[in-house]
């Protein structure tokens, strides 16, 4: 049986029996449960295999690995460019295509590598349309410091499309799409992948300075004050309460109620609760200890409302100036 005739389940097995036992649990580590029942099942209806499709299934696997590597470092024209130079332009081009058909590679990858300051120079006359696609597809970061470099109505408005995205319709994302192919050559690949949306613009703003997001929050409240609401209650979440200081935090608890404080530590994972505690008086700390003993099991919705009036405090102490939260915006320090 030739080696491309093999499913790619088939060829998962083989590659598994090929690396052996030791390598192949480790493997397994990574997959999901019904991937390894699967693989599992090939293997055991596995007979024999050739010398030969073992030698061929190890190439092919080699051969993905290292276009993938290719594809991490410079984008898919990089890898083609060297898979080219090592296996030959058909053969580089038939990994190529097995791995993006797999992977559903993205567009706007080589924007992803590229100077935050020359992309701004590219897109900042776009429309605030275009700009919200091409910044959904970037890194927060990158991203952060593109909208942070526009000019204030237009931080607004390319925020709130980046919130809305998904329930932008398929065709009017198709359509940006197809403008930016025009002036863009080396875009390759397209995907219609659903980008954007709420998480987004939150991932984007929780890293510009202060002052930009302020002016995005703010605009977002006249304009979709739902939207805004829904915005900030994802952009500082009680978890995150570990990127401020002590001082910080101590002036947090002393704004907050012990009751809230104990029901909300209820649900948060013990770095955070040993956080906390480590800023509280040992008496004080004992107490709510104590009281969280006593409360027994407490509903899901009641943790989350305690922990969101304890977020609504911090958020107004860092607006009345009293705390910093980290962010990666800029060098802010308290005096």
């Amino acid at each position: 049986m030739d080696e491309e005739e093999f499913s790619g389940l088939q060829k998962a097995a083989i590659l598994l029996i090929t690396l052996g036992p030791e390598r192949s649990a480790t493997i397994f580590k990574h997959l999901k449960e019904d991937e390894i029942e699967e693989l599992t099942l090939e293997i055991a209806n596995t007979r024999s295999i050739s010398p030969t499709t073992k030698e061929a299934v190890l190439n092919e696997f080699y051969q993905v690995c290292l276009a993938q590597q290719y594809i991490a470092e410079g984008g898919i024209g990089y890898a083609k460019e060297l898979l080219d130079k090592a296996l030959g332009e058909d053969k580089a081009q038939e990994v190529i295509s097995k791995l993006t058909a797999s992977l559903q590679v993205r567009p706007f990858e080589f924007i992803r590598k590229t100077d935050p300051s020359q992309i701004l120079n590219f897109i900042q006359d776009e429309h605030p349309q275009t700009i919200a696609l091409i910044l959904s597809y970037m890194a927060a970061p990158q991203a952060s410091m593109i909208i942070g470099s526009l000019p204030p109505d237009k931080q607004s408005d390319v925020a709130k499309r980046i919130a809305m995205m998904d329930r932008t319709s398929p065709d009017v994302i198709k359509e940006v799409e197809r403008v930016l192919e025009r002036k863009l050559a080396s875009l390759i690949n397209q995907d219609y992948t659903i980008v954007g949306g709420v998480d987004s613009i939150v991932a984007i703003l929780n890293s510009v300075d202060r002052g930009t997001e302020k002016h995005i929050m703010e605009s977002l409240e006249i304009e979709e004050p739902e939207l805004a609401d829904e915005i900030r209650k994802k952009m500082f979440v009680f978890e995150d309460i570990l990127l401020l200081d002590d001082r910080a935090i101590q002036r947090v608890l002393r704004d907050v109620d012990n009751n809230d404080l104990g029901v909300a530590l209820k649900g948060a994972n013990e770095e955070v609760q040993n956080v906390v505690f480590k800023n509280l008086s040992k008496r004080l700390a004992a107490m709510i200890k104590e009281d969280m003993d006593f409360m027994g099991p407490v509903r899901m919705k009641d943790v989350e409302e305690a922990q969101q009036k304890i977020v609504s405090v911090i958020r107004k102490l860092e607006d009345a100036g009293e705390i910093v939260i980290s962010r990666g915006g800029g060098d802010e320090i308290i005096v």
